[in-house]
């Protein structure tokens, strides 16, 4: 009997542009002759720096330790000498530069030693921090360090364990390559995360058009010696949210500032899955993904990287044209402007995505907003989007939150409808960058009152204590 089926609110169906990159096979990118490594590929902490310039590293070699719980190591992806720890361009939405290490490849791409855990054998805590130290970190977006993800928590089990090949955004395809190439590791991977977790449960969601990668998701899930039911979904963005295939799957909301674990849930994406296989059965950490490179190239295609290789590398590798306009790194509806093709692949780099006038025209100057609500229908979190946008641009920032500013996942579906094409998520990302700002602005302040208030509080005890001291003594002396 097949799995009854939940939808969410909003959503949108954009032109897929799948077919493009989807069918060719995939090939390993070439050694680049510079690695530039960011200390921060995911949230929480970056990695401190274990290395020093002149040092020569092996492929897999920790570069940059952990640093406090919710962070993750960062490791040599080849062979070479370390020739800078500084400030470099790095992927991000701000275009600011982040501290990075700078390999000069030696072209041997020698490893380290490196060898299989027996996970079983493994004390969990134990099992997660050696992860940890593999720089396992998830490859669906959010790059949350997934020893943490795999930690169950007070409960010691979460019930449901589902994994996520929704891939809902256009033109992006390394997810339904990687499920049709690695079926099997991906599900090794999901036996560790279901030894870890304790689940009972286990969904993988896969969007209705990827026929191919369903097909070898279940030759796969038929082999294991535990139940896997591989679902289909309908095809729907943002139906590859985390928030939304669990929407999809069970039924189940997840609270307002809450999390999926909250609710006995925790997801992982397909590219998680098979990290964390590769990790654990050879003892290689992260340093290559599966990347889509795509758009205004001459050979759309999914490409083998190592972290750290150059942009460039990669779009010469599938044709450069003339004509670019822009590259994003992801696809067109949450993918971040590069600031340059010089800045490195990182753990999050699932698509770039070469634009051109033809494939993405510029949008028309923006209007006044005309209040149609078009914006608040298509909103998957169950948004108002129109007022969100009317507190941002006015600074109101307490209202925006009241009307929970930091449930909007940035899918970008208001964007999308909005007849005026105002860039609303533009403005809700500033709005959340303020707020940051300004908490971070308010603690600092607390801290340095504190300081203040407690120096003062010193200063009059010790002129307290002088003076019983002196009135002591003035005693004695009478």
């Amino acid at each position: 009997m097949s799995r009854k089926l939940f939808t969410f609110k909003g959503g949108v169906h954009p032109p897929e542009h799948k077919a493009e990159s989807n069918s060719q096979p995939v090939h390993a990118a070439p050694l680049p002759e510079k690695l530039v490594i960011p200390l921060r590929q995911h949230i929480g902490n970056p990695a401190r720096p274990v290395v020093s310039v002149g040092d020569h590293v092996k492929k897999g070699q920790m570069i940059g330790e952990a640093d406090g719980y919710i962070s993750t190591a960062v490791h040599a992806s080849s062979s070479g000498i370390v020739t800078a720890i500084d400030l470099q361009p790095v992927p991000h939405i701000s275009g600011l530069p982040d501290l990075c290490v700078t390999i000069d490849t030696d072209g041997r791409d020698e490893w380290i030693e490196h060898a299989p855990l027996d996970y079983q054998a493994m004390e969990p805590a134990e099992l997660r921090m050696r992860l940890r130290d593999l720089g396992l970190a998830g490859l669906g977006g959010a790059v949350f360090p997934s020893a943490v993800k795999l930690d169950p928590g007070a409960a010691h089990h979460c019930p449901t364990l589902i994994i996520n090949g929704g891939e809902c955004e256009p033109w992006i395809t390394c997810d339904d390559v990687l499920m049709r190439t690695h079926a099997d590791d991906i599900l090794q991977g999901v036996a560790i995360m279901r030894h870890l977790l304790g689940s009972t449960e286990i969904l993988i969601g896969i969007e209705d058009n990827k026929p191919e990668a369903i097909a070898a998701m279940r030759a796969a899930a038929a082999k294991m010696a535990f139940a896997v039911e591989v679902v289909t979904v309908p095809a729907r963005y943002p139906g590859g949210g985390a928030k939304q295939m669990i929407q999809v799957l069970t039924g189940k909301e997840v609270p307002s500032g809450k999390l999926s674990t909250d609710i006995g849930i925790q997801v992982f994406n397909v590219g998680t899955a098979h990290a964390l296989a590769r990790a654990v059965h050879h003892g290689e950490p992260l340093i290559s993904r599966l990347v889509t490179v795509t758009g205004h190239v001459q050979q759309p295609q999914n490409v083998e990287v190592l972290i750290g290789t150059p942009m460039h590398t990669l779009i010469t590798l599938a044709g450069e044209r003339d004509g670019t306009t822009g590259v994003l790194m992801g696809g067109p509806m949450m993918g971040v402007p590069m600031p340059d093709l010089d800045v490195p692949v990182v753990k999050a780099t699932n698509c770039i995505l070469v634009k051109s006038a033809e494939l993405f025209p510029p949008l028309p100057r923006a209007l006044p907003c005309i209040r149609c609500t078009r914006c608040a229908d298509a909103c998957p979190a169950e948004l108002q989007p129109q007022e969100l946008f009317r507190f941002a641009k006015a600074g109101d920032f307490g209202r925006a939150q009241e009307y929970h500013l930091f449930d909007c996942i940035e899918c970008g579906c208001c964007s999308y409808v909005c007849p005026s094409h105002i860039p609303l998520v533009d403005f809700y990302r500033y709005a959340k960058s303020e707020i940051w700002a300004r908490e971070k602005d308010k603690r600092a302040s607390d801290i340095a009152r504190e300081r203040h208030e407690f120096r003062l509080f010193r200063q009059e005890r010790e002129k307290k204590e002088k003076a019983e001291k002196l009135a002591a003594k003035a005693q004695a002396a009478r």
